[in-house]
């Protein structure tokens, strides 16, 4: 598969939680993906919904200085039964994106189902479906504990494999891109 990213190219795929947040980081050499690092941040459980949502701002943050991505590719939320949960994960992919957006990255947004499609080529796979595949890809020896790490990993992947397809994502540039794009999101 070709698309037009240039060599040395770094993607940053994030998978928003407000218990663990799991980032992938890979770079683009000769159109083949080269894994820079699987990272699982775990928020303490004690912390107000507020104080996590700063500290994953901060994380992101500190991630995108030191791992300098030019894209970054985010999960969307899912939707469940429960809305309170829907709407914490929601905000910590929304302060994710502001936090891409803070550094003029460009961020593209994908489902869960596209995310799979990807990696293993059913939307349905299970989370370890998803993490073996890309363990196989990559050479992983050992997979982290949690998934979330390897969840970030497969947003990065999907962005690499989707980048010049332009149907199903979202993408922001800038503020006012995503401001246009989700009108109601203001208050």
């Amino acid at each position: 598969m070709s698309n037009n990213l240039p060599d040395n190219t770094v993607i940053m795929g994030i998978d928003p939680g407000t218990n663990i947040m799991g980032f992938g980081i890979i770079k683009i050499y000769r159109n083949k993906m080269e894994l820079i690092d699987l990272i699982e941040y775990k928020l303490p459980s004690k912390d107000d919904h507020s104080v996590k949502l700063s500290k994953i701002f901060k994380k992101t943050s500190e991630l995108i200085k030191s791992h300098g991505p030019n894209l970054i590719a985010i999960e969307a939320p899912f939707f469940g039964k429960n809305v309170q949960s829907m709407l914490k994960l929601g905000r910590a992919q929304g302060v994710s994106i502001a936090a891409a957006l803070n550094f003029d990255i460009p961020i593209t947004e994908y489902s869960p189902k596209k995310i799979k499609m990807a990696i293993t080529g059913n939307g349905n796979s299970s989370k370890e479906q998803v993490a073996k595949m890309l363990k196989s890809m990559f050479k992983i020896e050992e997979l982290p504990k949690n998934l979330d790490s390897t969840d970030g990993l497969a947003a990065a992947v999907c962005h690499f494999f989707n980048f010049d397809n332009d149907k199903e994502k979202k993408k922001y540039s800038s503020w006012s891109s995503f401001i246009n794009k989700n009108p109601d999101k203001l208050i």
